[in-house]
């Protein structure tokens, strides 16, 4: 273990106070007190938990946490999220489509597992890719996804069978996009710690950026030049952004072998799951995949469905994906001096009133408030994304971070498998409004995990004047 890679720092002999600023030890990390500290009173909240109080000398921070290089990693990621994150978040576009084209003959049911393999092996693939990128850095890895990636999107152009779809889309497409998603946004953490909340909230306006654009280039080509022709189109401008961001990505620390003690754990780490805090926010995560791409995904089906004209579904998930870009930036600047389990904690309880005052009781009613409702949880889900990547840093140390990152949304992705497929179902069985109340109650869920998980990384001594 290499103590300057710790995204933690640790004061000896420190007494701490009601204005402590906390950081958690990361899960693993065997804290060893010195003999000062064996005579030295501290908080009570010392489970996982260490503190900094004002006027302490710190151990040296390894982490440029600027520079060029480091910022323009920033931008080869925000390139290479752009068409593979940024087509996750707007994929429910493709899945209208098919629904009144190529796929009618199916139920919304079975067209949403298309793009639910798709989201799903985009991120569950990370706990395999997690590990390549610890062992052999980003380059490699974006490279070959991109490729794969852009070959997919010119196979998608051709395909006209539900099984084309699925294997196209489905399978290839979320499997380059696991390489190029997992690399990319891991390789932002190799040269930010203390301001990595701010970093991966710029590297992740790609998503934002595609998943706005993405809609309205599909709504100005569909009609114009038809299906082939407009995803061929997209295809050329997806290859453009992924030349630039392989160009820029670059890792900082040395790649190498799994040490054997990393042999022994495997692909999986289990051994992760026995830490509370690492437990209650993967469970959180879970919630989170369930609520953002089930929504994306479900939203232009939900519009036509509740008689809206027929160009809504585009308006509304570029709407939610435009604003979500000051999302991104916003929770993730001011996480960087309020704590970025402390912002994540205040944005998953905004959204889920949003959810609950505007979606829930007028989505179905007023146009306007549909369109109100995607701007306000745009920016609700566009600080969820930028801030559990920055908190999943937080919890281990930057060398690490491929494999916690792999492994959490390993188990998170599982919920994106289905969440599409059960929005669908409760459209044809209950009715469109059915689907805001099912994702209110799992937001609710994953807020009561999330402040558990607050809750343990305090050592169970809750505090809210805190920076976490």
């Amino acid at each position: 273990m290499e103590p300057a890679l710790a995204p933690s720092l640790r004061v000896v002999g420190s007494r701490t106070s009601e204005n402590d600023i906390r950081t958690i030890t990361p899960i693993g990390q065997d804290v060893k007190k010195t003999d000062d500290e064996e005579n030295t009173t501290t908080s009570p909240a010392a489970v996982g938990v260490t503190a900094i109080t004002r006027g302490e000398t710190l151990m040296p921070e390894a982490f440029p946490e600027g520079g060029l290089q480091a910022w323009l990693c920033v931008l080869g990621s925000f390139f290479l999220l752009l068409p593979s994150y940024g087509l996750m978040i707007s994929v429910g576009t493709l899945q209208d489509y098919w629904r009144e084209h190529q796929l009618k003959a199916y139920s919304i049911r079975d067209i949403g597992w298309i793009p639910s393999v798709y989201v799903y092996l985009g991120l569950g693939l990370g706990l395999w890719v997690g590990p390549l990128f610890d062992r052999y850095g980003p380059r490699v890895l974006t490279i070959v996804g991109s490729i794969i990636y852009i070959i997919t999107m010119f196979a998608l152009a051709e395909c006209k069978k539900y099984w084309h779809f699925m294997l196209c889309l489905g399978v290839v497409g979320g499997t380059s996009a696991a390489l190029i998603t997992t690399a990319g946004l891991s390789a932002v953490s190799h040269w930010f710690d203390k301001r990595r909340g701010r970093a991966t909230g710029f590297a992740m306006i790609g998503n934002t950026i595609g998943g706005t654009f993405i809609p309205l280039i599909l709504r100005a080509t569909f009609p114009r030049y038809g299906w082939a022709w407009a995803i061929r189109i997209l295809a050329f401008a997806m290859l453009a952004s992924l030349i630039i961001g392989n160009i820029f990505v670059k890792g900082r620390l040395t790649p190498g072998p799994p040490s054997a003690e990393e042999k022994k754990r495997g692909v999986m780490s289990f051994h992760l799951f026995a830490d509370a805090r690492f437990t209650l926010f993967v469970i959180t995560v879970w919630g989170i995949e369930i609520v953002l791409f089930g929504s994306l995904g479900i939203l232009p089906t939900y519009s036509s469905l509740q008689g809206y004209p027929s160009m809504t579904g585009f308006y509304v998930i570029s709407i939610l994906n435009g604003v979500s870009c000051l999302g991104r930036i916003l929770p993730g600047f001011v996480s960087d001096y309020v704590g970025r389990f402390n912002m994540l904690l205040l944005m998953l309880f905004l959204t889920w009133v949003v959810m609950l005052v505007i979606w829930l009781p007028f989505g179905s009613d007023s146009l306007t408030a549909l369109y109100i409702f995607a701007a306000l949880f745009g920016f609700g889900t566009g600080s969820w994304m930028a801030l559990v990547p920055a908190c999943v840093g937080q919890l281990c140390r930057a060398e690490e971070f491929g494999r916690f990152f792999g492994t959490c949304y390993f188990i998170a992705s599982l919920a994106t498998l289905v969440c599409i497929p059960i929005g669908g179902e409760l459209v044809d069985s209950v009715g469109p409004q059915s689907v805001a109340g099912f994702f209110c109650a799992v937001l609710f869920l994953s807020l009561i995990c999330f402040v558990l998980s607050r809750w343990a990384c305090l050592g169970w001594e809750w505090k809210w004047n805190v920076k976490i």
